[in-house]
């Protein structure tokens, strides 16, 4: 079987990088990059297109070098004429390029990826994402990266490289993501996933552990009119000013209006504007569904 593929002619050929480009246009990139005014002044041997698919290739091939990523690119073109520049070049085309155009790409591709019937996608009438995040990643020891990140302090002295701290917004169903913050690691999980309230809306779930449960942080949530489905954590008691038939009890949170609580099971809502909130510990857990207050 002998599989076809067009690229581009001149130095726009080694801006390809194969199903990817598929999802990623050169339109799209053309787009971003006049956006953002980042478009080459002159057509050079690493034009700005090239530039964007090349960081592209940085992020799907993390271990490899600068020269090693650039044969990736060009690993397609046989036949076809195409420089060989240098790392020196490359690093200059990733420092002319700024951080400016991938996040703008970043921003038009990070939108909700399932559809309605996607397993694990939506409950009831929500669609379901997470917040998630981690400290472990690593940033080289330069001192213009120690001054941005710094270093963590162990009890047995300082770490070895500057931590970088991700959080991100997911969709549960497709672990597509619809948004991301990094900064140093001293900034907590809560810090940086305050900077991605605005992108839920009123149509999300959104799962979150116990390391989101702070009053001022529930309540930015309510207030992007998402719903919610958060794990307290075990040491918080909400008072208990009535007791249901059904087994559950109305509460109050600080950040929320009435809640009523359901040992172990998740049932439906009563409503389509509840938001929710699970408490619990170790051996117990509590389903929370919380409504707005009557006027």
């Amino acid at each position: 079987m002998t599989r076809t593929t067009t690229v581009a002619a001149g130095a726009f050929a080694p801006g390809h990088l194969g199903g990817l480009t598929q999802h990623i246009p050169f339109e799209l990139v053309e787009h971003v990059l006049d956006e953002t005014k980042t478009v080459q002044v002159r057509v050079r041997t690493l034009p700005s297109r090239v530039g964007i698919y090349f960081v592209l290739a940085l992020g799907l091939f993390p271990s490899l070098g600068y020269r090693r990523v650039w044969d990736k690119l060009v690993a397609g073109l046989s036949g076809i004429e195409h420089g060989l520049p240098s790392e020196a070049a490359l690093r200059q085309l990733c420092r002319r390029l700024g951080p400016e155009p991938i996040e703008a790409l970043f921003d038009t591709l990070a939108v909700p990826l399932a559809r309605p019937t996607t397993p694990g996608a939506c409950y009831r009438s929500w669609r379901t994402v997470a917040f998630d995040g981690c400290s472990s990643l690593k940033a080289p020891d330069l001192p213009r990266i120690r001054a941005l990140l710094g270093k963590v302090r162990h009890h047995w002295g300082m770490s070895g490289y500057p931590a970088l701290r991700l959080t991100v917004l997911c969709e549960t169903g497709t672990r597509g993501l619809l948004g991301a913050v990094f900064g140093p690691s001293e900034n907590g999980e809560t810090v940086q996933a305050t900077a991605l309230l605005p992108r839920l809306t009123p149509q999300m779930l959104l799962l979150a552990d116990r390391a989101f449960d702070g009053d001022d942080f529930l309540r930015a949530v309510s207030d992007t009119g998402s719903q919610f489905l958060v794990r307290l954590c075990s040491h918080r008691r909400p008072a208990v000013p009535a007791v249901l038939p059904d087994g559950s009890y109305l509460t109050y949170f600080p950040a929320c209006a009435c809640a009523s609580s359901k040992p172990t099971s998740l049932s439906p809502p009563a409503t389509e504007s509840a938001s929710l909130a699970i408490t619990g510990s170790r051996r117990r857990s509590w389903i929370t569904v919380t409504t707005p207050p009557k006027p």
